[in-house]
């Protein structure tokens, strides 16, 4: 299955986040992602000016192992949870820190990790979405389970802390007891601000703050940087620190990615075939001309400067002809995904504008155009974007990576529209009211700009899609929504 979580990054930019869930029994599990974006006509973004470079300069990708599904109960209590794996490998590095268990107890403390962030986004989500019955105990929960873990976690230290672990892998601990403090601090902040007008708050408020007062505690006690109130450099080094240890904590989930042009030889193959056919021309002319009028003859001399000249551009229309019939069944690139030294699958990417004659009836219907567009554009409504994504995963070789199970693959896309908001006019437009002494007075109005974003997802149980719109004006994106 296909599920896509899209959302504002920042001002400029939209991120895609596409979780690509290959089937249990299933050995090839293949996935077609499309994006439609439609661009209104006004902002002057066409193949011309917008090229597939400039795309790719403006989309960031990354793909990643999908992070295994573990909800906080079994990691604070089960025998099955990461703290299974982390212990063993903590055991390991501390009997023999070979090269081989060094490296699996820097995974297991990376996987755990990325895990807990998973864990904790979805039982806050869950909290969040929950009756007024049911967020006081679930708060409640949330907290003991997230002590246990802490303290589970800070039982480990006492296996490593020994003369044959050095600094290094003592600091990967560090890192990790680190960013768990963020990270559940950060998640309990999320609850106070988000459960502000439910009942009870003063109950489930204090709550939380004992578990963010206990964590600020022990992180001071620990050297780690807090966050200050009135902090001269705005923590600064608190915000960095934070994202180094964010990128420590997922790097192992990033699949080690090789990048190429899709169908390099079938391309050298077929221009060579577009340099011979206008060669043969062009011989074919000299044959037949020196044939009739002889050797170091005038008309000799002009056909073979006008051969050569026609020739030139036999090749060229010959190579655009194979490009553009490539273009149809090829994709821009082809991304190896690799665990260490097992490819796990791959990935297939292309974009180009699309005449709407083109485009499939069922994503024209979910595009929904207003009639008074139309109407007022007769023609070159919208200019249609495509970008196209074929992951192909082996779902036997994504089970041999790890004793962790897999679901899948993410990806996640970041686009730019920094580009787009070059021709857009002032957001502020002034309106008029009727006012009664000064006879009218201004108001405010915003100039808005609506991108439409179908999203295109198939697979052998799946074909469906989902309507969004960014909108959008000079200052950047405003809110994105979803349209159906």
């Amino acid at each position: 299955m296909i599920d896509e979580q899209i959302k504002q990054h920042d001002k400029l930019s939209a991120e895609i986040k596409v979780n690509f869930g290959a089937r249990k029994k299933v050995r090839v599990n293949d996935f077609i992602f499309n994006i439609w974006l439609f661009i209104p006509n006004s902002l002057d973004i066409n193949r011309f000016n917008y090229s597939k470079q400039d795309f790719y300069r403006d989309m960031k990708s990354n793909i990643r192992l999908t992070t295994p599904v573990f909800i906080l109960r079994d990691i604070a209590e089960s025998e099955n949870s990461p703290f299974t794996h982390l212990r063993r490998s903590f055991t390991n590095i501390s009997s023999q820190p070979s090269r081989t268990n060094t490296g699996e107890y820097e995974y297991q403390i990376k996987m755990f990790l990325s895990i807990m962030k998973s864990s904790l986004r979805d039982e806050v989500g869950h909290i969040l979405e929950s009756s007024e019955e049911d967020i006081q105990y679930l708060v409640k929960n949330f907290t003991n389970n997230t002590k246990k873990i802490f303290h589970r976690y800070r039982e480990l230290y006492k296996i490593i802390n020994v003369p044959t672990i050095d600094k290094l892998h003592m600091d990967y601990y560090r890192y990790g007891e680190e960013f768990l403090c963020n990270i559940v601090e950060k998640h309990s902040y999320m609850l106070i601000r988000n459960l502000k007008k439910r009942e009870n708050f003063g109950q489930i408020k204090s709550t939380l703050l004992d578990l963010i007062k206990e964590i600020d505690i022990y992180k001071k006690q620990r050297g780690y940087i807090c966050v200050e109130g009135n902090s001269p450099e705005k923590n600064s080094s608190f915000v960095y620190r934070s994202g180094l240890l964010k990128k420590f904590a997922e790097s192992d989930l990033f699949l080690n990615i090789q990048k190429r042009r899709d169908g390099v030889w079938i391309e050298q193959i077929l221009f060579s075939l577009a340099a011979g056919i206008s060669m043969i021309f062009a011989t074919v002319v000299a044959f037949s001309v020196q044939q009739r009028f002889g050797n170091f003859t005038m008309p000799l001399f002009i056909a073979l400067v006008v051969s050569y000249m026609l020739k030139d551009r036999i090749k060229e229309l010959i190579r655009y002809y194979f490009a553009h019939r490539m273009g149809v069944r090829y994709f821009d690139h082809k991304i190896r995904m690799n665990v260490s030294e097992t490819t796990i699958g791959w990935a297939k990417e292309s974009v180009d504008f699309i005449k709407e004659s083109k485009i499939p009836a069922d994503v024209l219907r979910s595009r929904e155009r207003p009639e008074i567009v139309e109407a007022a554009y007769k023609r070159d409504v919208e200019k249609v974007l495509l970008y196209k994504m074929h992951v192909h995963i082996d779902r036997e070789r994504l089970n041999t990576i790890s004793p962790y199970f897999f679901s899948g693959v993410s990806a996640i896309l970041r686009l730019n529209f920094s580009r787009f908001l070059q021709n857009m006019d002032n957001p502020d437009f002034p309106l008029y009211l009727p006012h009664e002494e000064e006879g009218c007075i201004m108001t405010e109005g915003k100039k808005y700009y609506y991108l439409s974003l179908i999203i295109q997802k198939q697979n052998e149980l799946q074909n469906e899609q989902k309507h969004y719109k960014v909108i959008l004006n000079k200052e950047g994106i405003v809110r994105i929504v979803n349209a159906g």
